[in-house]
């Protein structure tokens, strides 16, 4: 049988495992064993422990049906900059080892380990093996791996065993594995086309790779044409370790019951939802040059308006009072609604318009001072130690709940 080896194309995944709910373990090992889930400041289940998911409660679940049928669940506030730093942290533990890394996600990385053996004097398996040790030793995190011959066969195998799994498919072995895998499961293949693939008879990913290439070609665009080359073996889709600097957007939605037509309640919870994208954006050293937000009825209709800022910017107080001045523009008060929703737009690094910033008005810059402030004060006390007067009456009038169609888009996972 053929080894991964210095000749043969190696690509390494690595996926943690629950992650969030891991850097809230590694921070306070007591919650080792127990069921935890994170999103108590969303209303919604954002994360959670294997004995949680044991339980029954699934991602996107209301917390405060958490709370009424699993009382014993501890529920706890993400973290996001405890997540990021040891995700940072953690991928430049891979990086001892390789120099094309690629973050992909949050708590995912690509990397390619291809002749790697003869100068670290180690094979594939055992880098992998001395990553996931210094991982859990270090960061005191589980993580799952993956090696395969390309990045969609890397996903099958880190997914393969899970929690604290390492598995590596090898070229003679890649059908023993694709005929156990749904084809769902499959990265890059979504519901729709899954659906599709099952109407023609397409069950696994084995059934899919034995598809000639003409029938993939007549009947799917071309990225799916590389996945089924990738889970044949074929090696298409490059390591990119170029890390990413330009998001597209910050998004923050919030949905709540009983419906509404309270102005007052909306405008709180807009304020609600622009201070957490600007706190957001400012971790991440982001100004926004334009402000998209909206309300949707009980029917799921949408009304939306966007704002340009005269400045880029990444304080709530500016986006507030615009919203504010331009709500009746999608506000109509025999209507009841049962979402705010904002996403800051065309987003570009602080650094590149710095003058900008503190050319515009004086009082621009000392918002921006104060809420560097603030979030120190946050990192040392908690969410929610300083807010403001217009976000009050949206964390006073929580409601019974939230809908679990809320979004929450972290920026690393765009």
């Amino acid at each position: 049988m053929t080894r991964l080896g210095s000749k043969e194309r190696t690509i390494f995944h690595m996926d943690g495992d629950a992650f969030f709910v891991g850097v809230e373990v590694a921070k306070n090992p007591k919650l080792r064993g127990l069921p935890v889930v994170t999103g108590e400041e969303r209303g919604i289940v954002s994360a959670l422990s294997y004995e949680a998911k044991a339980l029954g409660i699934i991602r996107g679940m209301p917390i405060f049906r958490v709370k009424k049928n699993f009382p014993k669940v501890i529920i706890l506030p993400g973290d996001y900059a405890s997540y990021a730093r040891y995700s940072s942290q953690m991928f430049d533990i891979v990086r001892r080892y390789a120099d094309d890394v690629e973050e992909y996600s949050i708590d995912e990385c690509f990397a390619d380990l291809t002749g790697l053996s003869r100068s670290l004097k180690m094979t594939p398996k055992e880098i992998a093996l001395r990553i996931k040790r210094e991982v859990n030793q270090e960061l005191d995190l589980s993580v799952s791996i993956g090696l395969a011959p390309t990045k969609v066969l890397a996903k099958v195998a880190s997914k393969w065993v899970k929690p604290n799994g390492l598995t590596e498919i090898l070229k003679s072995d890649i059908a023993n594995f694709l005929i156990k895998t749904p084809i769902e499961k499959i990265w890059g293949i979504g519901p729709k086309t899954a659906e599709f693939l099952k109407r023609k008879n397409i069950l696994t990913a084995q059934d899919f790779v034995s598809k000639s290439s003409v029938w993939i070609k007549e009947n799917l665009s071309k990225p799916y044409e590389t996945i089924w080359l990738e889970l044949r073996g074929e090696h298409i889709l490059e390591i990119d370790p170029i890390l990413k600097t330009v998001y597209s957007s910050i998004q923050k939605t919030r949905s709540f019951h009983p419906a509404t037509n309270d102005k007052t309640f909306l405008l709180s919870r807009f304020s609600k939802n622009i201070e957490d994208a600007c706190a957001k954006a400012r971790h991440y050293k982001l100004v926004s040059k334009k402000i998209y937000f909206f309300l949707k009825t009980v029917d799921f209709k949408c009304e939306s308006y966007t704002i340009s800022l005269s400045s880029p910017s990444n304080v709530p107080e500016i986006p507030i009072a615009l919203i504010k001045k331009n709500l009746n523009k999608i506000y109509k008060d025999k209507i009841l609604y049962r979402t705010t929703g904002v996403v800051l737009q065309e987003l570009a690094p602080d650094s590149e318009v710095q003058t900008d910033l503190f050319g515009d008005t004086e009082g621009t810059h000392k918002l921006e001072l104060i809420h560097k402030q603030i979030d120190s004060l946050e990192d040392k006390f908690g969410k929610r130690v300083v807010y403001l007067g217009s976000t009050h009456k949206a964390l006073k009038q929580k409601g019974l709940g939230t809908e679990p169609d809320d979004e929450d888009r972290n920026l690393l996972f765009l």
